[in-house]
């Protein structure tokens, strides 16, 4: 018999902690010493179950090889049944089983999503980052490809003016040999418009040569055949795209370049007859508050995983007119009522018996976000953030210092991984936190002075809306059982 990881498939083993995710299925599972071990002997190369126990049983001890069998064969069964790997009794019944992720096999649809309610549920991530806590481990690493964009969205958090760089090949292939040996997964390849690099199609080739998940996050304008054929290449993990309005006057005047929603839309389209998984954001703003449902039913229909935000960043300069694009407290009503009242996977959420539910548990020592625990961006220079969106605090540059030592060393990321909850104590007692998502970026962009404990009203406003619409529709559902 032989296995296989699947092609969206993934392996990390983090010193005794052993992962695997699919991203197609959204599955993933964290497995102990002995699972990692076992986990370890896993490639993309099919192999017969005789080869992969003399590679687990090198770990063990006066092992009884036949037992270290009989235990490789049941835990290969369930990773196979939960849809990690794939068996056969040879390479071509594996590759007829392995054919990667196709539209026309989707059961359903995988959902709307929407920030409107921050789960207390502690999942598989929450689970990484709590043992990371102390010992943070890099998983996931944003490289922003150009600064450069042919669009020129009202609402961007990228100073127009900033939008000039390209990243020079040497230092990216250099940062992803990097990436590889601190062991991250993710990779997302952003901008600007990160098609616009010459290298775009080379880059990505490399990042999936090393085993990389990666994802993309484009406006899809500059989409081709050599790019398609590209991203074809192995699995990626999603390409990301934004679609503000199925008007495409609507779209057009948030994005400033004529004919963009033309062909954005026909690219989207192009990618869904390739069988390259496409998840659509849309930002929720002034221009298209009223339309942005066209835009969810549009992704649901064409088996598209569609992501909402009303929640806007003021730019990291700290400039805020783009800000002027942003909802009023009014009109977040207005969207979050019409999410409520369209959106089905939010109203299970809602109607979840864990919805609104209390714990004992003290969370004034919990992390922030993931930032600098296992999270880490890159812009075009060189320059390491927290995050994409805050690039004023700036990290260290891997031109001049190794990625290695930045993570390890740098003061700054320090800080960001000693504050916790407590250290936000307006948030920590908040009645409506559950409907809000503590942001230091937010914070920092906003205020004037840059400073990441200046909470922001409108963020507040929003979150207390939110949460008495949902209150409100779920006793308006009881009433009618």
């Amino acid at each position: 018999m032989l296995f296989k990881l699947k092609k969206e498939s993934f392996v990390r083993i983090y010193k005794d902690t052993g992962y695997i995710v699919n991203k197609f299925n959204f599955a993933d599972r964290i497995m102990d010493q002995s699972g990692a071990l076992f986990l370890s002997a896993l490639s993309r190369e099919p192999k017969p179950i005789e080869e992969l126990v003399k590679l687990i049983v090198q770990n063990f001890v006066d092992a009884d090889i036949n037992e270290i069998t009989k235990d490789a064969i049941d835990f290969f069964t369930v990773l196979e049944n939960e849809g990690f790997i794939v068996s056969g009794e040879t390479e071509y019944e594996i590759e007829t089983k392995d054919k990667g992720f196709l539209y026309s096999k989707l059961l359903g649809i995988p959902g709307y999503q929407n920030i409107a309610l921050s789960q207390p549920d502690v999942d598989t991530q929450t689970y990484l980052v709590e043992q990371f806590k102390k010992n943070p481990q890099l998983m996931s690493f944003h490289i922003e490809l150009t600064s450069r964009c042919n669009e020129r969205c009202v609402h961007c958090y990228i100073p127009h003016e900033n939008k000039i760089h390209d990243i020079d090949p040497a230092l990216f292939y250099d940062v992803l040999n990097q990436c590889k040996e601190m062991g991250v997964l993710d990779i997302t390849f952003s901008g600007g418009e990160p098609m616009i690099h010459p290298e775009f199609c080379s880059f990505l080739r490399k990042a999936k040569k090393l085993d990389f998940a990666v994802g993309v996050l484009t406006n899809l304008t500059l989409l081709n055949d050599e790019i398609i054929e590209t991203l074809k290449e192995g699995a990626l993990s999603s390409v990301n795209v934004s679609l503000y309005s199925m008007n495409p006057e609507i779209h057009d005047s948030i994005t400033k370049l004529p004919g963009s929603f033309i062909k954005t839309q026909a690219a989207i389209l192009k990618l869904i007859d390739n069988n390259i998984p496409v998840q659509i954001n849309c930002p929720i703003m002034k221009q298209n508050k009223s339309s942005f449902l066209d835009v969810l039913k549009w992704g649901h229909e064409h088996k598209c995983r569609v992501l909402t935000d009303y929640v806007m960043m003021a730019r990291y300069d700290h400039s805020t007119d783009n800000l002027d694009n942003r909802l009023s407290p009014d009109e977040v009503g207005d969207v979050v009522m019409d999410i409520m009242n369209n959106d089905i996977v939010y109203q299970n959420r809602v109607l979840s018996p864990l919805f609104q539910s209390t714990s004992d548990r003290d969370i004034s020592d919990d992390i922030i976000c993931g930032v600098c625990i296992t999270s880490l961006a890159m812009v075009a220079n060189g320059n390491i953030y927290p995050c994409s969106g805050w690039q004023e605090y700036v990290a260290g540059n891997v031109s001049e210092t190794p990625l290695n030592q930045i993570w390890n060393d740098s003061p700054k990321i320090k800080y960001l991984r000693s504050l916790r909850r407590k250290d936000f104590p307006k948030c920590l007692s908040c009645q409506d936190k559950n409907f809000c998502v503590l942001c230091m970026a937010h914070n920092s962009n906003e205020a004037p002075d840059g400073d990441i404990f200046k909470i922001n009203e409108h963020f507040c406003k929003a979150a207390a809306i939110n949460h008495k619409i949902a209150v409100d529709w779920k006793a308006k559902q009881r009433g009618k059982l």
